[in-house]
């Protein structure tokens, strides 16, 4: 089966900045993030060799989930500058890679990535989302694993690496993290229940759906409380950490195939950020390519 890797752009571009503190094209300007998130991009390939690829990048906050929780992902810190200014690099590598782009304005990447995996396994491809975010977990599926990189075993995720982290199973995920609710996102979960109450309650129950209806069941009166008063929340919640995979995009498997590589363009973006080395692994590949044609 052909396979698509997905790779969260922003969520490895942070990575990538992180990762490496201090690294300077000659004019000054920073390209840390530039360098990390190319080769962290090449390891990605060269371990799961996927035949179709794709970076999504966010294109800003939804507007149905801000409707929703006004609060949403508010306390996050703005990008920091030297990263920002990082980014035009990213995309000006990938369009010379001839590597497939997407941001779409006021869609989350998220949301996207969801989108294209559906569509992707619809038209018979294997995908591999590469990204930290626990939301992905939602997706997996025999068709759908998760590149976790976080994860030093580097092993793609399936169902079972989802039951071992979370005790509950991909379908069950939404139900699992509106109980708990996320920080990195600013949603507020259920107060006193944490990842372990939330896996017993929807082991018990199933669903947050079945949990409601038979609420009474819930044993501890302090739980059974709180999840009385936050059911309103809970079922925001759901709406929230749901992905969207119903965009109104034409999918194509073709413009996510890698097309040929702009070696001039490449050349110049190198020279420019200073990276020697890509820079000579670059000339190596044409001039070998060089002589096989000759030969």
């Amino acid at each position: 089966m052909s396979r698509l890797l997905i790779m969260d752009g922003h969520a490895y571009a942070y990575r990538a900045f992180h990762a490496i503190r201090e690294l300077r094209a000659p004019s000054g300007e920073p390209t840390n993030a530039i360098y990390g998130f190319i080769k962290m991009l090449q390891r990605l390939r060269t371990q799961l060799k996927p035949t179709h690829l794709a970076v999504v990048w966010d294109g800003g906050l939804s507007e149905v989930r801000m409707a929703d929780l006004p609060e949403y992902k508010a306390q996050r810190a703005p990008m920091p500058p030297d990263l920002e200014k990082q980014l035009d690099g990213m995309t000006d590598y990938l369009k010379a890679s001839g590597i497939a782009s997407f941001c779409e304005d006021k869609v989350e990447a998220d949301d996207y990535i969801a989108w294209l995996a559906v569509r992707a396994v619809e038209a018979d491809l294997e995908v591999v989302i590469a990204s930290a975010d626990k939301d992905f977990m939602q997706l997996v599926q025999p068709a759908v694993g998760l590149v976790n990189p976080n994860d030093k075993v580097e092993r793609i995720w399936r169902a079972d690496e989802v039951v071992a982290k979370t005790g509950v199973q991909p379908v069950q995920i939404v139900d699992w993290l509106s109980l708990i609710g996320d920080t990195v996102d600013n949603i507020p979960g259920v107060p006193g229940v944490g990842p372990k109450t939330a896996t017993d309650l929807i082991k018990q129950f199933g669903s947050i759906e079945n949990l409601y209806r038979n609420l009474t069941a819930v044993k501890s009166d302090r739980l059974r409380g709180a999840l009385q008063s936050a059911e309103v929340d809970v079922r925001r919640n759901q709406k929230l950490i749901r992905l969207h995979d119903q965009l109104p995009y034409e999918f194509s498997t073709t413009a996510l195939v890698e097309q040929t590589t702009d070696a001039g363009h490449l050349r110049e973006c190198f020279s420019k950020w200073g990276f020697k080395t890509m820079l000579a692994e670059l000339d190596l590949v044409h001039a070998t390519q060089g002589e096989l044609l000759k030969n």
